[in-house]
């Protein structure tokens, strides 16, 4: 009878010895026999008729082998279910020559599997504490959103040149050398960019030019660094390549003139509000950016939750076992000096997947069909305006049928859903403690937003 025992070999990992006895398989392995030779197609034989010395000769081996090693497998698994044994990974079959099992001699065999066993941890999120941030909303955030607001819905013209900072130029770029020779071959590519996006020194080089002028700069001292990033990528080139020279040709001067704070505006810059003055633009801006800053807020609370459990939640690991798996468990085979230096990235992932884990299943967190579906409204309702749209509409359940076909989305959100949750949760029991401060200040706290 087949037996499976257990024995440690180190922290957290065990080894599952599985021996597999003749009488445990020879029946199976007749009965393969018995239906390769009724399916058997070889020359010189009726189908159904051939020798069960030749099939046996022919196949035998192969039926032997996949049987005994299928037996053993099916021993592992049984085991590992009946003990709810909570593993990393699959086990890790230890070495043993097939060759050993013959079919002309069958015999008992032993088979060795090592496991990880995944550690037991203990979440108390009631010890954490968190700062929740409370923005404040300055009068100029409001003032900028108002001037966007008023371009964004303002009238396009074409005045004959180029007056200040918020005209609009169309140019083509024509790559040249130093001297301002195009280069045969160069890079030639028509653009739209504001005029301040140039370099303050540059921008006295485009006041008073008109349609066909042109302009001869060198990237990096045309542009600043993030205008000179964006410029770059569209050109095909990175900031590296910011020495590079270009006469822009320019083919069309814009000018917008912004919307008059009128009923015409606000209906139109707030299709689903009741604007009828200034004062009400402004508060529904303030609302606006309090709500966003809010859901900031919370993800910065959601962040200090990450990085407190990471730091201090002690977990042991079964390092040698984790290390031998990353060699040869994966796609790729892996030295072992490839796997040491992954350790400590995979390591770190891993302590994170420990614990959300532990957290979903301490509070029972569920993803259903219906919580994905949702989610995936939200997110095309997201992408096209949101409150306009109606989420029962026919085309909408045809997009979200075809998004629950996506095996990827389907993962990506469940992660995200139970994420959700969880971080929810989470924020519920720590203790927090508010504290003001300024947009300024709470942007540069954003940049160690890691999770």
């Amino acid at each position: 009878m087949a037996t499976v025992t257990r024995e440690n070999i180190g922290l957290l990992n065990d080894k599952l010895i599985v021996k597999i006895a003749k009488e445990d398989y020879i029946n199976s392995f007749e009965q393969g026999l018995k239906k390769q030779a009724k399916n058997a197609n070889i020359p010189g034989f009726r189908k159904g008729m051939v020798p069960a010395g030749l099939i046996k000769k022919m196949y035998g081996q192969g039926i032997l082998t996949e049987e005994v090693i299928r037996l053993a497998e099916r021993q592992l698994y049984d085991y590992m279910q009946t003990e709810k044994l909570d593993i990393f990974t699959q086990p890790l079959p230890l070495e043993f020559d097939t060759n050993k099992i013959e079919v002309n001699n069958p015999a008992d065999y032993t088979f060795s599997f090592e496991v990880g066993l995944k550690p037991q941890i203990n979440i108390d999120a009631k010890s954490i504490t968190a700062t929740k941030y409370v923005i404040k909303i300055e009068e100029v955030l409001v003032d900028e959103e108002v001037d966007r607001l008023r371009t964004r819905h303002g009238k396009m013209t074409e005045p004959e040149t180029v007056t200040g900072d918020e005209n609009v130029l169309n140019v083509t770029f024509n790559e040249t050398d130093e001297n301002g020779v195009e280069v045969e071959g160069g890079i030639s590519k028509a653009n739209s960019v504001l005029v301040k996006y140039f370099t303050r020194e540059f921008r006295s080089n485009l006041l008073g030019k008109k349609n066909n002028d042109v302009v001869a700069l060198q990237l990096e001292k045309a542009f600043e660094d993030k205008e000179l990033e964006f410029i770059a990528q569209d050109l095909g080139l990175t900031k590296e390549d910011g020495a590079k020279h270009f006469n822009i040709t320019i083919t069309k001067v814009g000018f917008v003139e912004k919307a008059e704070l009128n009923d015409e505006f606000f209906a139109t810059a707030f299709p689903n509000k009741e604007i009828k003055s200034e004062e009400d633009c402004r508060n529904a801006i303030k609302e606006d950016i309090a709500a966003a800053y809010a859901a900031q807020s919370r993800n910065q609370i959601h962040d200090q939750i990450y990085h407190h459990l990471i730091d201090h939640t002690t977990i042991q690991f079964p390092e040698a076992f984790l290390k031998r798996w990353l060699q040869t468990g994966g796609e790729t085979r892996k030295t072992a000096e490839q796997a040491e230096a992954e350790f400590p990235s995979f390591v770190n992932s891993l302590k994170w997947t420990l614990i959300s884990s532990q957290v979903a299943n301490d509070n029972k967190i569920e993803v259903l069909p219906d919580d994905i579906k949702a989610f995936a409204k939200n997110q095309i309702m997201g992408y096209m305006g949101g409150a306009m749209l109606d989420d029962s509409q026919p085309w909408m359940e045809d997009y979200v049928k075809r998004m629950m076909q996506d095996k990827k989305f389907v993962e990506d959100s469940f992660y995200r859903i139970q994420t959700e949750k969880m971080f929810t949760i989470l924020e519920a029991e720590v203790s927090l403690k508010e504290e003001s401060i300024s947009a300024e200040d709470f942007a540069k706290k954003q940049h160690h937003h890691h999770h």
